[in-house]
Parts: structure tokens; C-alpha cells; sequence
């Protein structure tokens, strides 16, 4: 792996960006406000880094990020993502989307519904149950921190677990896009189980700075996961 495309520049996608070029990888980047916009993270990331349109960074590497809103999906071209393994670190949160019915009656898992979306995407779930600042704290952690990775498609999935991997993090797969509720957010293996205090990333999430979780209790807490009352979810 060279080179991958990062569709969105907020907080998870700019902490991928970092570690993909601290890793030799180039990166191309995009963002719904155009490449003007991404000048001074350019300028942090440094030549491996190029700001892009949306279409560029789709097709640039090996894997397409999409680190973007799951109400943005719609404005993505279509067919963009055709073909692409594509690592979504997207979740559903109502009060950014608004309330989605399928997903409020636990119809399909947050990954289904954007492979409603986006169905010719080779779509993989991955860093979706992390925040972003604990994301360059615990790469390469020791020991090292594990994240899962769900899909359909093997050969998808096993070229974003190459990817998760170089970026300095264990793999645990989690199974298919079906089973991905198990780290989605109110479920058993969701943010917290990074911090380096319960109490004290419930209480200031931001300041936590995080604590190396092992594959083997990560597959412990996705066995033990339940799943959630999208319904009932509330911010």
C-alpha cells in the first residue's frame, strides 16, 4: 500500500491523515469546501500531503476514507465510490442527521444503510468507535491497541486491515456489515472502552488521554456488546 484517498477533513479524518503520512504513505484529501480550504493542513502533513476535489481523492490509492457526516452521503456523486474499498468511520447520530426510521427500528445496522446509499462501494467499517484525539495517542501503543473492522467483501476487508494495521493498531475482526451494531455507538465496545478513566471521559471526554485496550479483551467486550435502543438515543 502507497498511497490512499481521504474524503472529509474534520476530526477523524485529519488523525488518519497524520498517521498515513507519518507511515511514508502519500495522501490526498478532500473536503466538501475544496482544496483552497485544506491550505495550512497541507502545510502541517507536508509534501506527502495534496488537497483534492472529492472525485480525485475517491480513486487516488488503494483505499478511499470517507470520513464525512451520514447525511452528506446524498451529496457525494453518484456512483463515486463504485468499485472503491472504501473504510467508513461514519456513525448515526439524530441530532446531526435527523432521525432515520430504519435505523430507529434496528431494521439494518448503521453499515447497511450506507451501503443503501453508496451500493457499489466495497464498504468496511473501521475507526468508527474511537475518538479522534485518542487516535494518534494510542497508534502504536504498547501494548498495542486493537480497533474492528467489519465488512462483507474479504478482500476489502483485508486491505483496510493492512491499512489499520501499518497506522499502528491491532485488528480484530468483527464480522460482516450486519454485525457492526456491536461498535456502534451506545453499544458494549464503543469510545469509553479506550479511555484511561470511565469516570473521567464521562465527565470531560477530551481530556482523557487514553489507554491501550488488547485485542483480546476487544474481542471480549464485541461478544458481550448489546444492541442499542437507536430509538431512545438522545444527545
Amino acid at each position: 500500500m502507497k498511497r490512499i484517498g481521504i474524503i472529509g477533513s474534520g476530526a477523524i479524518g485529519t488523525a488518519i491523515a497524520r498517521l498515513a503520512v507519518a507511515a511514508d504513505l502519500d495522501v490526498a484529501i478532500a473536503n466538501s469546501r475544496g482544496p483552497e480550504s485544506l491550505t495550512d493542513l497541507i502545510g502541517e502533513l507536508g509534501s506527502r500531503a495534496q488537497a483534492v476535489e472529492v472525485g480525485e481523492a475517491a480513486t487516488f490509492g488503494d483505499i478511499a476514507v470517507l470520513s464525512i457526516p451520514l447525511g452528506a452521503y446524498s451529496k457525494l456523486p453518484n456512483g463515486l465510490l463504485d468499485g472503491v474499498t472504501t473504510l467508513s468511520t461514519g456513525n448515526y447520530y439524530p441530532y446531526r442527521e435527523g432521525r432515520i426510521p430504519q435505523l430507529d427500528a434496528l431494521q439494518l445496522a448503521t453499515a447497511e444503510y450506507e451501503l443503501e446509499l453508496l451500493p457499489g462501494a466495497r464498504l468496511v467499517k473501521a475507526f468508527n468507535n474511537i475518538v479522534a484525539h485518542h487516535i494518534p495517542l494510542l497508534a502504536h501503543s504498547h501494548p498495542r491497541t486493537a480497533l474492528p473492522v467489519a465488512g462483507d467483501d474479504a478482500e476489502a476487508k483485508r486491505r483496510v486491515a493492512s491499512l489499520v494495521e501499518l497506522l499502528g493498531f491491532d485488528v480484530v475482526d468483527a464480522g460482516t456489515l450486519a454485525e457492526s451494531w456491536r461498535f456502534e455507538p451506545d453499544s458494549g465496545a464503543y469510545t469509553a472502552i479506550y479511555a484511561a478513566s470511565g469516570s473521567g471521559f464521562e465527565s470531560d471526554f477530551l481530556a482523557d488521554r487514553g489507554a491501550p485496550l488488547p485485542a483480546s479483551r476487544l474481542r471480549e467486550l464485541l461478544a458481550a456488546s448489546h444492541r442499542p435502543d437507536v430509538a431512545a438515543r438522545r444527545f
